[in-house]
């Protein structure tokens, strides 16, 4: 099992895509990215990888309300952040296409 204390996630949303980024905060106050690409990027404090992601246009996760969703073509209550039982399995999932506009 890692070693991460917590874990958060962004997206940042390119037409009808979301691409996904997980951050992890680990036990000796670093941190790394999993990123859409499947790298694990490491980084040397939280704040900084924050800083990355803002930097990339990612947004919290936690921070979106439906309002914000919905202006990025999606509503909270049809996506959820991706789930699997290994970085390996989760990799593939990390660009999801929300498909054509109905």
């Amino acid at each position: 099992m890692s070693d991460h204390m917590s874990e958060h996630w962004y997206l940042a949303s390119l037409g009808r895509t979301l691409i996904w980024a997980r951050l992890h905060v680990l036990e000796a106050g670093t941190a790394e990215v999993l990123d859409s690409d499947g790298h694990t990027l490491p980084y040397d404090s939280e704040d900084t990888a924050r800083a990355a992601l803002f930097d990339a246009e990612f947004v919290a996760w936690d921070g979106l309300d439906e309002d914000d969703a919905l202006a990025r073509g999606f509503s909270l209550h049809d996506v959820s952040p991706p789930h699997a039982d290994s970085d390996d399995l989760l990799r593939p999932m990390m660009v999801q296409s929300l498909g054509a506009r109905a």
